[in-house]
């Protein structure tokens, strides 16, 4: 296997074949996986307990051989560092207490980040000295418009309607927190970087809630602000999920090394209108990984045709879905890299 093919290929080289991860590549479609998280208590707990975040981090490692590992974490760590009351329902997802003005915001400080977020940089130690020496480590965090809709919202939405009323009504108290946010998040990448993460992903999952204006105000800027942060430490990803043809202008804008493309996003338009200097990462269909067989090839090599001839990472569009059967990851695996 080429050395850290995924590490070259973000810097821009067109390597022979596209390097293989997968989002939420760790997760409850691996038997291996739900044996660890029955035992591991409440999911932050998971995301916290050094030994057993390295474990399912290195699960789907060992079984397909995937280019890339990703911390095995979540994106709400940071809000629950901040002091932002944050849980997980089995079932249902995250539940925290909505922030609902100045008050709550006030009650939010970065002096403990650090110490509370002490056992991801942990994970990230111990992964740099159990990964096999051609698979680079990624770290990741949430993307500051997406956090923040979490906190104003109180858990997970469809359209995340209270937070959007919230950034209209009060803009200066949403901007603080938002400015709050990014500091956190830029301080929390580089203390991930120091710990021995190689490449991170910025995840905007709801960034396609937003119109255009909001978007640059409270997305878009955000990231910018991130990536130039971090910029010549390390590649960065930017994943501002279901924006559409605002794909193009993101990536002039932030200039991230890495774009990652959703579902809905046509490669070959993505070929031709992205800047040929951006790494395009993905996008094959979640529901293809189910079906598996000759559709689910037929998706990926489809992928790979549009793409050829520029840097490209292999991905989904989206995560992994739990009733996702391993064999047909291990299918996917095999047909890429044969290829």
């Amino acid at each position: 296997m080429d050395k850290k093919v995924f590490l070259r290929t973000l810097a821009g080289e067109a390597t022979p074949r596209p390097p293989v991860w997968l989002m939420r590549q760790a997760g409850r479609y691996l038997p291996e996986y739900r044996e660890v998280r029955a035992g591991a208590g409440g999911f932050l707990d998971l995301c916290y307990t050094p030994d057993l975040a390295v474990e399912v981090t290195l699960q789907p490692i060992r079984r397909f051989g995937f280019d890339a590992a990703i911390l095995f974490s979540d994106i709400l760590v940071v809000p629950d560092a901040l002091g932002s009351e944050v849980g997980f329902v089995e079932g249902e997802g995250p539940r925290l207490i909505p922030l609902q003005g100045g008050a709550d915001l006030a009650r939010l400080s970065p002096a403990r980040l650090h110490d509370h977020l002490a056992p991801v940089y942990e994970t990230i130690r111990r992964l740099r000295r159990d990964l096999p020496p051609e698979t680079a480590l990624i770290g990741f965090a949430g993307a500051p418009w997406t956090l923040a809709a979490y906190m104003i919202e109180g858990g997970g939405s469809k359209d995340f309607l209270r937070a959007r009323e919230t950034a209209r009504r009060e803009p200066s108290m949403f901007g603080r927190l938002v400015d709050l946010l990014t500091e956190a998040v830029i301080a929390y990448l580089r203390e991930q970087l120091r710990s021995g993460a190689e490449a991170l992903q910025l995840f905007d999952s709801w960034a396609g809630v937003l119109p255009p204006d909001e978007r640059a105000r409270w997305s878009t800027a955000p990231l910018k602000r991130i990536v130039d942060a971090l910029r010549g430490e390390a590649p960065v990803l930017c994943f501002p999920r279901g924006i559409g043809a605002a794909y193009a202008a993101f990536a002039a804008e932030v200039r991230p090394q890495g774009l990652s493309l959703d579902t809905t996003v046509d490669p070959a338009w993505a070929a031709s209108a992205i800047p040929k200097g951006v790494c395009l990462q993905g996008n094959l269909d979640p529901a293809l990984l189910v079906t598996g067989g000759e559709a689910m090839l037929e998706g990926a090599n489809a992928i790979r045709e549009a793409l050829k001839g520029r840097p490209h990472v292999f991905n989904l569009g989206h995560g992994v879905l739990p009733h996702t059967p391993p064999e047909h990851v291990a299918a996917l695996v095999r047909a890429l890299k044969s290829a």
